[in-house]
C-alpha cells in the first residue's frame, strides 16, 4: 500500500444469538436453546486527510467506500426477502395468518399480545415468537397463557428477519389454520426494512410517545395495514391529540386502519377482536 492510501473498507459481521425454549405437554419441563445468526453491515470508517492529498483521490476513496456499503445493504435485503417469499409460502400453503407486530419499546405491545391470546385461545389457535435483544421475560408470560411460544434474542440486532423465522417455525411447527403472533424487537426503524414474510404489519403506539410519532417515523406507517394507539385510558392525562394523529395517519399512508384501545383496561380490545376475527 502507497503511502497516503486509505484500506478497503470491509463490512463489519455481528452475531445475533437466537433462543427458544421447548415445554412438554406435562408443563414441569422447559428447554432453552441457542443458536447464532451472522449479520453482516458496511460501515465507513474514519478518514484521516493529509494535507499532501489531492482532491480527487478523497473524493475517489468515499465514492468506492459508499458504493460497497450499498451493494452489501442491498445483498442483505435481497437475501432476507428471497427468505421471506419462502415464509409466505409456507404460510399460504398451511393458511396460517402471520401477523408482524412492531412498536417502540414501551408501548404496551407485550401486554396487547397478552390480553389478546389469554381471550381469544378458545376462539382462534395462536403460536408467538418473541423477539428480543435479550432475557425470555417475555416469552416466560406468554407461556403462562398455555400457548407455544419461542424466544429470539438478537443480542446487538435491532430486529428480527426472515432467516430468523424461517428457523424459528421449523421448531415452532405452527398448525394449519392458525394465527402466527411475531413480536418484533422494540424499534421503528430498522424492522420497517425487513420483511418477514408476514401476512400483515401491524404497528402498535401509545398516547404518551406523542401525536407525532407517526410523522418522526413515516416509514414504519407507510409499510403497516394496521395502527393500534394504545393506552386511551391515559388520556385525560396527557398531551395527545388523537384527531392529529388520524390526520397524520392519513398523509402518510391513507389505507392505513386505526383502532383506539386500552389493554390494560380493555376498553376498545373488542374492535381488535373483530378486525382479528375477520382475517
Amino acid at each position: 500500500m502507497k503511502p497516503g492510501e486509505s484500506p478497503e473498507q470491509e463490512p463489519n459481521t455481528h452475531t445475533y444469538t437466537h433462543s427458544h425454549q421447548h415445554h412438554h405437554e406435562d408443563g414441569d419441563h422447559v428447554h432453552t436453546h441457542q443458536h447464532e445468526y451472522s449479520h453482516t453491515h458496511a460501515h465507513e470508517g474514519d478518514h484521516h486527510h493529509d494535507h499532501e492529498h489531492n482532491h480527487d483521490h478523497d473524493h475517489d476513496h468515499h465514492d468506492h467506500s459508499h458504493a460497497r456499503r450499498i451493494e452489501v445493504e442491498q445483498d442483505l435485503l435481497a437475501r432476507n426477502n428471497l427468505m421471506a417469499e419462502r415464509n409466505r409460502g409456507y404460510f399460504e400453503a398451511k393458511n396460517i395468518v402471520a401477523l408482524n407486530l412492531v412498536s417502540s419499546p414501551g408501548s404496551g405491545k407485550t401486554t396487547l399480545l397478552e390480553r389478546t391470546v389469554q381471550e381469544l385461545k378458545k376462539e382462534l389457535s395462536f403460536y408467538v415468537i418473541e423477539g428480543d435483544q435479550q432475557t425470555m421475560n417475555d416469552a416466560n408470560r406468554m407461556h403462562q397463557t398455555g400457548v407455544p411460544v419461542i424466544q429470539i434474542n438478537t443480542g446487538v440486532g435491532c430486529h428480527l428477519d426472515a432467516d430468523m423465522i424461517h428457523k424459528s417455525i421449523q421448531k415452532l411447527e405452527p398448525g394449519n389454520d392458525s394465527v402466527l403472533m411475531i413480536e418484533n424487537v422494540g424499534n421503528l426503524v430498522c424492522p420497517a426494512l425487513f420483511d418477514l414474510g408476514e401476512s400483515v404489519r401491524i404497528v402498535i403506539m401509545s398516547v404518551t410517545e406523542g401525536d407525532d410519532k407517526l410523522v418522526k417515523y413515516p416509514n414504519m406507517f407507510q409499510t403497516s395495514d394496521l395502527c393500534i394507539i394504545n393506552k386511551t385510558d391515559l388520556l385525560p392525562y396527557v398531551d395527545f391529540d388523537m384527531k392529529k394523529a388520524r390526520e397524520y395517519a392519513q398523509k402518510i399512508n391513507s389505507h392505513l386502519e386505526i383502532i383506539e384501545l386500552s389493554a390494560r383496561t380493555g376498553e376498545g380490545m373488542e374492535g381488535w377482536y373483530d378486525w382479528l376475527r375477520k382475517l
